[in-house]
């Protein structure tokens, strides 16, 4: 051990032990506090990146302050008493006094051994913990200067060499890790601090260090970076994807902004209003869509739909199908024709789903809506500021089963009535009441407004604040006269 002379600092003065006291008790109520955020952060999706980031950032924490009040512990109790003079290789009590090298279970302490080896006397001396750690027998003796690299991994010799050399050449104190290579065959990390022993004339003497295993700290803090580095690439995956998707969306939802006239000569033309709202957590862009789209003849079709899931898988999907419905209907396919076809598509691609949609075809010469659903909320018709649902023609999901036959139906619209249709995205509201009763309470405010534009601000003021749990599509048309 270091002599007086060493450390050019006073000989350090005993703890007073309340403060000691105190401090252990401050860290068991901390570790107490961690060890139950720990225990909450056990029941978790393994599959959950972040999760597992901050359990094991949990579990640093505890085994941190384990270390801590070990560590207080021992400043408490002081050094301990020296053994009385034994047999070697037996305890007092005729035991062995071979004593496992590894630390207490749920502790990264490890075990702290000490070294000294004198310059002078070639003399070197080393505790008993130190030779377990090494995993080397007290009968071998300790090892000297020169042979300590022989036991460290051939990357980390250099890196002791030079902390050895600085030490006693240059007089500068000892900080720094290396990995050693157990008898046993184990690899264990090894921090080692340590000072020069000056003699009278200010020459090194001697050398002293303290090494510490700290191979657990070391392998829960790999787990951490792991983790943390799987959290930040799924982080990237994700914007990159949400990225692509708002992008796709963009290209293939409608790009008319503000009201569109449908046709856009004649009488008994549709005023059209449409907008997309996104969902409480706007990373979910899912397969929702609208679009109005006048056909060569004349007539106007109105759609939306929702297809299952959210990101690049649903909104290619979604453009797949709008696509595929446009040009049906551009064919003249009757609405109830076109979901049956949509259901075959949706049925056979590579990555099947599961999909809703409506699909109305307006005449404004005759001004009849003729129209189909596929499990979808049924359009709602406002008229003489009162509201009701259509009632809806048969026909289920979208790529739920094999030839479905998907009936239509005809519906005689007047002038000044306001036709709704939207995406069941639109109801899930967390703050009042969900379903089509809400939008048909604002029966009231479509009768006193002049445009679909008009409508649809009412709509967006009434759902665009709402906590929603999934984004949403409304289509407004305004029948002129």
């Amino acid at each position: 051990m270091p002599s007086p002379l060493s450390a050019d600092r006073p000989a350090p003065q005993p703890p007073e032990r309340d403060a000691v006291d105190a401090l252990i008790n401050r860290t068991l109520r901390l570790r107490g506090d961690v060890d139950a955020v720990r225990r909450d952060a056990v029941l978790i999706d393994e599959e959950d990146a972040q999760m597992r980031w901050q359990r094991a950032l949990c579990e640093l924490a505890v085994h941190h302050l384990d270390d801590l009040g070990a560590q207080l512990g021992q400043l408490k109790e002081g050094l301990p008493p020296q053994p009385p003079e034994q047999a070697p290789g037996t305890s007092a009590q005729g035991e062995s006094n071979e004593t496992s090298d590894q630390p207490e279970p749920g502790s990264l302490i490890g075990r702290v051994g000490s070294a000294d080896w004198n310059l002078l006397t070639d003399e070197v001396t080393w505790s008993e913990d130190l030779f377990q750690i090494f995993g080397r027998s007290p009968d071998a003796g300790p090892l000297s200067l020169d042979e300590l690299p022989s036991v460290l991994l051939p990357e980390d010799q250099p890196l002791l060499t030079a902390l050895v050399t600085d030490c006693l050449v240059d007089g500068r104190p000892i900080d720094g890790e290396f990995r050693i290579l157990r008898t046993d065959g184990r690899t264990r990390t090894l921090h080692m601090m340590g000072e020069p022993v000056l003699d009278t004339d200010g020459c090194t003497a001697s050398m002293w260090a303290v090494l510490r295993d700290v191979s657990e700290l070391r392998r829960s803090q790999q787990v951490v970076r792991r983790s943390h580095d799987s959290v930040r690439r799924r982080q990237h995956m994700a914007r990159t994807e949400h990225r692509m998707a708002v992008e796709l969306q963009e290209a293939v939802l409608p790009p008319w902004r503000g009201s569109l006239r449908l046709p856009s000569r004649g009488v008994g033309a549709l005023d059209i209003a449409a907008h997309y709202l996104p969902s409480e957590s706007s990373s979910l862009i899912g397969g929702d869509w609208y679009d109005a789209l006048e056909l060569p003849d004349g007539r106007t079709v109105l759609t939306v739909g929702d297809l299952t899931g959210h990101g690049i898988q649903a909104t290619s999907a979604m453009a797949m199908l709008l696509g595929a419905l446009r040009g049906m209907a551009v064919a003249g396919i009757e609405p109830g024709a076109l979901m049956g076809h949509l259901n075959q598509l949706l049925e056979s691609s590579v990555q099947p789903a599961l999909g809703s949609a409506v699909c109305c075809r307006f005449d404004p010469s005759a001004r009849t809506l003729t129209w189909a659903q596929a499990g979808h909320p049924a359009p709602l018709l406002f008229r003489d500021a009162e509201g009701r649902p259509l009632l809806p023609p048969d026909g289920v999901l979208l790529g739920a089963a094999s030839g479905v036959a998907y009936e239509q139906d005809e519906v005689h619209l007047l002038p000044g009535d306001v036709l709704v249709l939207h995406t069941d995205g639109l109801n899930r509201r967390s703050d009042r009441g969900a379903g089509p009763d809400a939008l048909l309470a604002l029966a009231p405010h479509f009768a006193r407004a002049r445009t679909a534009q008009e409508c649809l601000r009412t709509v967006v003021t009434e759902f665009g604040g709402t906590e929603r749990l999934d984004d949403a599509c409304v289509l407004i048309a305004r029948i002129g006269a």
